[in-house]
C-alpha cells in the first residue's frame, strides 16, 4: 500500500509540475514589436526590397536571423546556397532573372543611299524583353501609337503585315496618356508589343519621348520576369527615328544577356506536439518583396525613389515575425506543425509561392490551410477584409462574429497575393487585408504611418483562428468558392481562367480553372499551357491577355493548349461580364 501510495503521489506531483509548465499562456501581439519588425523592412537600407537586389536578401537574413532566435527550426530541405552560413538553412532558393545586360552583338543600321550605323546606348537601345534575333528588315511601317484596342474601335495595323518589316511607333496613347482614359491597358508596353506580334511585323521600334535617350525610362534595361517578346523589341531616339522615313533597308541585330540571381523564400517550422497530427501543417505566410527603386509596379509620377513598403508588406512579414514569436513561446505547442513562410517575388507575380507550392517542403497533400497576410497595417475604424472564406465550409464558422472587428468577407479563395497559389492546389485559404490607400506602391508608404495597435487586433484574431483549426481532430473540408464573374481587369469577356504569372517563353501556364466557367466548359484543365487562342500565338500572360481584349462574348474560339507533351484543340466561348 505504501510504495502504491508513493508511487501515486510522485505521479501526481509530475502532473501538477508539468500541468503547470504546460498551462503557461502564450504572449499577446505587441504593436512595440511589430514596430520594430516593420521599421527595420521599410527601412532605407533594405532599399526596398525588390526581389534579388541585396536589399530583398539582407531582408531574407533579418527574417531568418529572427527564426534562428526564437528557436523555430528549418525545414526539412531548405536550399543549401549560402547568404551566409546561419540564414542559409532558411532559404528555398528559387531562380529569378535579377538583371540585364547589353551583349557584344546589338547592330542597328539603316540603309537609303548610304548605310548609317546607329550607336547602341546613343542612338538606340534594345529593351530587356527583347528577343535576340539577327534581321535584314526591307520595309518601314509607322504604327502610329502601336495599338490595336477593338473596344474603342482602334487600329494602328490596318492592312498585311510580314516579317520582313519593321513597326515604328511612339510612345503615348490617343488620349494623352490620361490615367483613366480608353487606353490605358492598350497602351501599355506589353500590349503594344502583343499587338505588333499580332499584326505579323518581326520587329518593333519605339521612338524615344525624350531629346536625349539616356533619359527615357525604357533605356535602362529592366526584365519583369513574365517572357520576352516574341520579336526584337528597341528604343531608338527622335533623331534616328528621322533617318528610317526613307530607308530601304533595316538590318537588326539585338543581343541581350538576361542574368540570373538568387531569389529566396524564407521558411522556419515549428513542430506539432500531437504524434500523428504533428504530420499535418498550417501554413501562415506573407511576402517580404516590394518595388526597390520604383519601376514596374510603382504609382510614383516619377522613379528612382525608395519605394519603402511599410504596408506593402512588411507589416504582413512582421505578423509572420509575431505570430512565430507567439506560437514558439505557446506551451504546450500546437498539435499541428506550422510552417511559416515569407515569401519574395510576389510583386513580380506570386514567384515565389507559385516556386514553394511546386516544390514543396511540407507535403501538400499534408497541409490544412494557408493564411496569407498582405498590407494588414493601414486599418481603419476596424474594417478588416478577409478573402477564402468559401475554400473551407467550415470557415464561416471558426471566423465567427469578427474578435470585435468589422469583417467583409469574401468567398474567393483566387487574389492578387501568395494564398492564390495554395488555393490553386486545393488547399483552404484565408486572405487577411485592410484595404488600399493613397500611398500604395509609392515611396510614401513608410513605417510611421502603421497602425500598430490595430494589427496587433488582427494577429491576435488570426491566431485563434490558427489555434482553432489546430484543435479540431479533422482537417479542414476544401470546398470550392462560387464566385461571379469578376468585374475587374478592363476586358468585356470572361473565360474562367487562373493564369500563371511566373516567366514563360513557350505558353501560359494555367494553375486552374474555375468551376462552371467557359473554360471549364471547353475542356481546360489545370496545368494546362496555352500556346494559342482566337488566331493570336500565346507565348507568356501578356500575349494571353492581348488576346482576351481582342474577343467577343459569345462568338466561339479555337484554343490550343499543350497537355501531358501532347497538342490539344479546343473550342471556348467567352462570357460576358457583368
Amino acid at each position: 500500500m505504501k510504495t502504491k501510495r508513493f508511487t501515486f503521489l510522485v505521479a501526481a506531483l509530475l502532473v501538477t509540475t508539468f500541468v503547470g509548465a504546460a498551462q503557461q499562456p502564450a504572449p499577446e501581439p505587441s504593436a512595440e514589436i511589430l514596430q520594430k519588425y516593420v521599421s527595420y523592412l521599410a527601412s532605407d537600407k533594405l532599399d526596398g526590397r525588390r526581389t534579388g537586389t541585396p536589399g530583398a536578401n539582407d531582408a531574407a537574413k533579418y527574417i531568418a536571423s529572427e527564426f534562428e532566435r526564437l528557436g523555430i527550426r528549418t525545414a526539412p530541405a531548405t536550399d543549401s546556397r549560402k547568404i551566409n552560413v546561419m540564414s542559409a538553412r532558411y532559404l528555398q532558393t528559387f531562380p529569378y532573372i535579377g538583371r540585364v545586360e547589353l551583349g557584344k552583338n546589338n547592330v542597328l543600321s539603316v540603309r537609303s543611299g548610304e548605310t548609317l550605323n546607329l550607336r547602341v546606348g546613343e542612338d538606340w537601345m534594345p529593351l530587356g524583353i527583347s528577343a535576340n534575333r539577327t534581321l535584314d528588315l526591307t520595309e518601314v511601317v509607322m504604327a502610329g501609337y502601336g495599338i490595336t484596342a477593338t473596344e474603342q474601335n482602334h487600329n494602328d495595323y490596318k492592312g498585311t503585315y510580314s516579317k520582313n518589316q519593321v513597326a515604328v511607333m511612339q510612345q503615348g496613347t490617343p488620349d494623352g496618356n490620361n490615367p483613366h482614359g480608353k487606353f490605358t491597358t492598350a497602351g501599355q508596353l506589353r500590349f503594344k508589343v502583343a499587338a505588333a506580334q499580332s499584326a505579323g511585323v518581326g520587329a518593333l521600334l519605339i521612338i524615344s519621348s525624350e531629346d536625349d535617350l539616356k533619359n527615357d525610362a525604357l533605356a535602362r534595361l529592366h526584365y519583369d520576369n513574365a517572357g520576352l517578346a516574341g520579336i526584337p523589341v528597341a528604343l531608338i531616339s527622335k533623331q534616328a527615328a528621322e533617318k528610317l522615313t526613307n530607308a530601304k533597308e533595316v538590318r537588326l541585330a539585338t543581343d541581350v544577356v538576361r542574368v540570373e540571381v538568387a531569389a529566396h523564400n524564407v521558411v522556419g517550422v515549428i513542430e506539432g506536439s500531437d504524434p500523428v497530427l504533428k504530420n499535418e501543417s498550417i501554413v501562415i505566410g506573407a511576402h517580404y518583396d516590394h518595388l526597390g527603386r520604383g519601376g514596374e509596379g510603382s504609382l510614383a509620377p516619377s522613379s528612382g525613389e525608395i519605394h519603402h513598403g511599410a504596408d506593402d508588406n512588411a507589416s504582413g512579414t512582421a505578423g509572420v515575425l509575431e505570430l512565430a514569436r507567439i506560437f514558439s513561446a505557446q506551451q504546450p505547442k500546437l498539435k499541428r506543425t506550422l510552417v511559416f513562410i515569407a515569401f519574395s517575388g510576389e510583386e513580380e507575380g506570386l514567384l515565389g509561392s507559385n516556386y514553394y507550392v511546386n516544390h514543396p517542403l511540407w507535403p501538400l497533400d499534408k497541409t490544412v490551410a494557408m493564411i496569407n497576410m498582405d498590407m494588414i497595417g493601414r486599418m481603419k475604424d476596424s474594417k478588416l477584409v478577409i478573402g477564402g472564406v468559401g475554400t473551407a465550409k467550415e470557415w464561416r464558422q471558426i471566423i465567427g462574429s469578427g474578435d470585435s472587428l468589422a469583417l467583409t468577407l469574401n468567398e474567393d479563395g483566387y487574389g492578387p497575393s501568395d494564398h492564390s497559389s495554395f488555393y490553386s492546389k486545393q488547399i483552404p485559404v484565408l486572405f487577411f487585408w485592410t484595404g488600399t490607400h493613397n500611398d500604395y506602391h509609392k515611396p510614401s508608404d513608410t513605417f510611421d504611418k502603421i497602425n500598430y495597435d490595430d494589427e496587433a487586433r488582427i494577429l491576435k484574431m488570426v491566431a485563434r483562428i490558427v489555434r482553432d483549426v489546430d484543435s479540431a481532430d479533422q482537417r479542414l473540408s476544401y470546398t470550392t468558392a462560387k464566385v461571379d464573374p469578376p468585374r475587374t481587369g478592363g476586358f468585356r469577356v470572361y473565360l474562367g481562367t487562373i493564369p500563371n504569372y511566373a516567366d514563360s517563353n513557350d505558353g501560359l501556364l494555367i494553375d486552374g480553372v474555375r468551376d462552371d466557367s467557359p473554360a471549364a466548359k471547353a475542356g481546360l484543365k489545370a496545368g494546362d499551357k496555352i500556346v494559342r487562342i482566337a488566331n493570336h500565338d500565346v507565348k507568356n500572360v501578356y500575349d494571353y491577355t492581348y488576346a482576351l481584349g481582342e474577343m467577343k462574348a459569345g462568338q466561339e474560339y479555337v484554343i490550343e493548349v499543350m497537355r501531358g507533351g501532347n497538342k490539344l484543340t479546343l473550342k471556348i466561348t467567352p462570357q460576358a461580364r457583368n
